[in-house]
């Protein structure tokens, strides 16, 4: 009788061995080391404040980038900050 109860103890025990090994085999083909998940989804909302410079939309960034490549002209510009609210 013991014998069967570490039979099944030692299954259980092999099945998450199994288990663990098959995580860390996927996570190492995404690029993500253990406990990086966490770091990932931080980065992830983070990444939405820290790729705008001054806390810049995108679609200001954007904005930017076309004037400063000659595609609008100063009043077309200050036109689309107005558009966007942040004329100020």
């Amino acid at each position: 009788m013991v014998d069967m109860g570490l039979a099944w103890l030692f299954g259980l025990l092999l099945l998450a061995i199994v288990a663990m090994l098959a995580i860390l085999v996927v996570r190492a083909f995404m690029g993500l080391r253990p406990g990086s998940v966490e770091d990932a989804v931080a980065v992830a909302s983070a990444a939405g404040r820290m790729d705008r410079p001054h806390g810049r939309s995108t679609a200001r960034q954007i904005l930017d980038q076309r004037f400063a490549r000659g595609e609008l002209t100063a009043d077309a510009y200050r036109e689309g900050l107005r558009v966007l609210g942040e004329d100020r």
